[in-house]
């Protein structure tokens, strides 16, 4: 049985209309959530809002909004007045352009949902509508009003149904070359990239998602159920990290042999042998002489 629909309302490319109904595709029901309790009591605590300065409860009817314009500072917004600026839903997804699905930047991808037809009233259109993105292999970019805020939409044709992806605005997403630009480029040698490579190569995979389990959430639930039970927890053993430097040559060379590096990588060219950098010193020494 599907959960409650998120949103339902209708899809519109041109003058052919069919009614939807929107999904979320993921879901974090599963995970482990914790609440904060009393440790004397065992109860779980209620949290209040206290005024920062006075350290006095604010009860219900005195709570609002406000913006910060300056350190301490705050411009009271009215529920009304934001009610104003609101945008209504006119629960219909209106495509305004499809565009190749290579030109939409991953760092634009926001939350999935399925999109499917609501009702065998419109399922005909539904099926025409996604069988046509699917001729052309192109996005659909559209907008919807999803609690009170416009959001643009990424749709494309899964398997029988539809996946629409929100997407973030252009102002949510950080340039890269303010991250990137001060990265130097060092000088690696060609054996070392082709090393690499076939590293690269060993490891090739498909993506699997079944196969990656969450260990972190596996061993919370796993805590939970011992403790629960009443058996004794302690903490384990650390492993203590390797604390030799190895070349990254030789990390390279190991890793393609099957063998892990028993140490981190500290530079990348390899350090000549030690007896030559004694036996250059003894040289140097004999000329002084």
């Amino acid at each position: 049985m599907l959960p409650r629909a998120y949103w339902k309302g209708s899809l519109k490319l041109s003058l052919v209309t069919c009614p939807v109904a929107l999904y979320p595709a993921s879901t974090s029901v599963e995970k482990i959530r914790f609440h904060m309790i009393n440790r004397e009591t065992g109860n779980r605590l209620r949290q209040q809002m206290v005024d920062a300065e006075t350290g006095d409860v604010v009860e219900k009817d005195q709570k609002g909004r406000g913006y910060e314009v300056s350190k301490g500072e705050y411009v009271p917004i009215e529920k009304e007045e934001l009610e104003a600026v609101q945008i209504e839903s006119n629960h219909t997804i209106v495509i305004d352009s499809f565009v190749p699905r290579d030109e939409i930047d991953r760092r634009y991808l926001d939350h999935p949902y399925y999109i499917v037809p609501d009702g065998k009233a419109g399922l005909d259109a539904f099926a025409v509508i996604r069988d046509a993105m699917k001729d052309k292999d192109r996005v659909a970019l559209a907008r919807i009003v999803l609690t009170n805020r416009e959001h643009i939409v990424a749709i494309e044709p899964m398997g029988k149904g539809l996946i629409a992806t929100t997407l973030r605005y252009a102002y949510e997403v950080r340039d890269a070359d303010d991250f990137f630009s001060d990265i130097k480029d060092p000088k690696i040698s060609k054996d070392m990239v082709e090393l690499a490579s076939h590293i690269l190569e060993t490891k090739a995979a498909h993506f699997e998602p079944d196969k990656y389990e969450d260990e972190y959430e596996t061993a919370l639930k796993d805590l939970v159920k011992r403790k629960a039970s009443g058996k004794t927890i302690k903490e384990p053993a650390r492993e203590e990290k390797p604390s030799n430097v190895v070349s990254l040559m030789d990390a390279l060379q190991q890793s393609l042999k099957g063998k892990t590096a028993r140490a981190p990588v500290r530079r990348t060219r390899s350090s000549p042998p030690r007896a030559t950098k004694k036996s250059s010193r003894s040289t140097a020494r004999r000329k002084a002489s």
